[in-house]
């Protein structure tokens, strides 16, 4: 088995750069690492091109096209039989490719053929100095079927599949929405926790939110391509497009009455408390709103046309 992780970059040097270190340093042998640059503007072309520290590393360039383009191209251009997907802002302990190999022949073992995937664990971080010391939380739990941020799958299965559809221009959903064309391929799903990555952002801060709403309007317009695509209510349910989300989110929200300004003294109060984590549970209120007015918004104006 020989593997290519393919990894999707645009403007994350800094956490990049611990991500591809990580990678060098694995208890497994027979890989390649395929980063697509997705158009950087921060010198990430220019220093991994001039870096001799990544013997494992392919490096290939597109224009700005989004995370489903670069993933096709890596898929592409990867030589192994296997893929690999993860962040660019994921970083990985040592036995991070080794534990999915094992998880994957262990796999093939039982169901008697490679119709399968293997799916790790990401636990979430603002730690940039020490990543991998974050212990698993609640909040780190995802019952999603196919996540790129942690999946090893045969590369024939993405290619019989059809690769992820570039028409999600935007944030969010084309990974899940490859997921269920993969299920109605009949590949099944098998855990694997002890390959672990650890997804890093900032810690959360009142001057993300403005970035973080859009995301989530983002979000809810992607959520409507998904739809359209595939018109479950398993979709309906994934992408927040129920009246259960619409009460739910409407009431916890007051309709929108706690919202960015309202919810800011409790969220900077938190915050300089040392409790950064609990004042983005916080956000999630209105952010959910935003997300579910989103999907609304858009699933109306998609039936206007």
């Amino acid at each position: 088995m020989f593997l290519s992780v393919v990894i999707p970059t645009y403007n994350r040097k800094p956490i990049l750069e611990k991500c591809l270190r990580a990678l060098e340093n694995q208890q497994f042998s027979d890989y390649e690492i395929v980063v697509i640059d997705d158009g950087s503007t921060d010198g990430t072309v220019e220093w991994l091109s001039k870096s001799d520290d990544f013997p494992h590393v392919r490096l290939f360039c597109q224009d700005h096209k989004g995370a489903a383009s670069a993933r096709n191209y890596g898929v592409e251009q990867a030589t192994g039989d296997t893929i690999v997907f993860i962040d660019s802002d994921l970083v990985v302990t040592d036995v991070f490719l080794r534990s999915h190999v094992e998880a994957l022949i262990q796999g093939q073992k039982e169901l008697g053929s490679d119709r399968l995937f293997t799916y790790g664990r990401v636990i979430n971080t603002a730690n940039f100095d020490d990543p991998t010391s974050e212990p698993y939380k609640l909040t780190d739990f995802s019952a999603a079927y196919f996540a790129t941020g942690n999946v090893a799958i045969a590369r024939h299965w993405l290619i019989e599949a059809g690769l992820f559809d570039t028409g999600f221009k935007q944030y969010g959903w084309e990974d899940l929405e490859l997921g269920v064309r993969l299920k109605n391929l009949g590949l099944k799903l098998i855990k694997c926790p002890e390959a672990v990555g650890y997804h890093w952002h900032p810690a959360f801060s009142l001057d993300q939110i403005p970035r973080l709403i859009d995301v989530e309007m983002q979000r809810g317009r992607m959520g409507v391509v998904f739809y359209q695509k595939h018109p479950t209510w398993d979709v309906k349910m994934m992408i927040q497009m129920t009246w259960i989300h619409r009460v739910l989110w409407g009431v916890l929200s007051l309709g929108g009455s706690l919202n960015e300004r309202t919810l800011a003294p409790v969220m900077r109060s938190l915050i300089n408390q040392g409790k950064p984590q609990l004042a983005e549970q916080v956000a999630r209120i209105f952010l959910n709103w935003y997300n579910v007015k989103g999907v609304y918004a858009a699933y109306a104006e998609v039936q206007q046309r």
